[in-house]
């Protein structure tokens, strides 16, 4: 058996002396596992780091083997990704999210939305509204999607306000305002175009959305925990609207 592939690395661990089990997210493959031979050697250490774009050859007797993967780099991002510990927790916590999905189940749109947010990761604003829209994503592919189309009540498209907690459907302004406490809120920033930003408490309802429909749907019922690494990046992301000037629009978009 034998592929060859394009993946993002996000994680790895030791394997015997001098190899090391290399877990990535691949364009067409979904996240798979492999051995790389003599994967802990001085040459391969740097390119072998999450976060970095690599190119794959993965060989196998059988398809239901571990295998191994011969491993090129195309981008190396890790050694950017390092300087900031906000882009470092989010790094984590995209793979954790990633890890709720079967192994070796292809997820084309993932593998593209993981790449872009790479690329954002050291401005914390950006990564947040990207992070958030990736959990989106998963929910969706793990079957617990979302409908943030039109208000469930009435069908508009105008001024969608609210989520209802039980059907995961938008409610707008009007349709909701009766029920707000029962309802939670949906940022605007979720439904407009790329030129409307999330300020810190858009980003902060965005999180607790998500949040809310992980723990319902995939923590409680699997008796898992949400990762630390969210909670530490949405700290990150707090300091960081006391630290760091606003991104421009175009920024985000480009």
């Amino acid at each position: 058996m034998e592929w060859r592939d394009e993946g993002i690395i996000i994680g790895s661990r030791r394997h015997g002396e001098t190899s090391l089990i290399l877990e990535v997210m691949t364009r067409a493959h979904g996240r798979h596992m492999g051995i790389v031979r003599g994967g802990r050697s001085r040459r391969m250490q740097p390119v072998l780091q999450a976060g970095n774009r690599v190119d794959l050859v993965w060989r196998a007797r059988l398809d239901e083997h571990m295998g191994q993967f011969q491993v090129e780099p195309i981008e190396q991002n890790a050694a950017r990704l390092l300087a900031s510990g906000a882009a470092i927790y989010a790094l984590q916590t995209l793979a954790a999210h990633l890890r709720l999905l079967p192994e070796r189940d292809p997820h084309g749109p993932l593998f593209e939305t993981l790449a872009i947010i790479i690329a954002h990761l050291d401005d914390p604003r950006a990564a947040a509204e990207l992070l958030v829209r990736f959990e989106l994503l998963v929910l969706d592919e793990l079957g617990f999607g979302l409908d943030l189309s039109c208000c469930a009540a009435t069908g508009s498209l105008q001024e969608l306000a609210y989520v209802s907690p039980k059907s995961g459907r938008a409610v707008s302004r009007a349709a909701g305002e009766p029920w707000r406490d029962r309802l939670l809120p949906l940022p605007a920033f979720l439904t407009a175009g790329p030129g409307l930003r999330g300020d810190e408490r858009a980003l902060d309802d965005a999180f607790r959305l998500t949040g809310f429909f992980f723990e319902r749907h995939v923590y409680e019922p699997r008796g898992l925990e949400p990762p630390e690494t969210r909670a530490g990046f949405l700290s990150a992301l707090k300091r960081s609207w006391r630290d760091v000037p606003p991104s421009r629009p175009s920024e985000l978009a480009s």
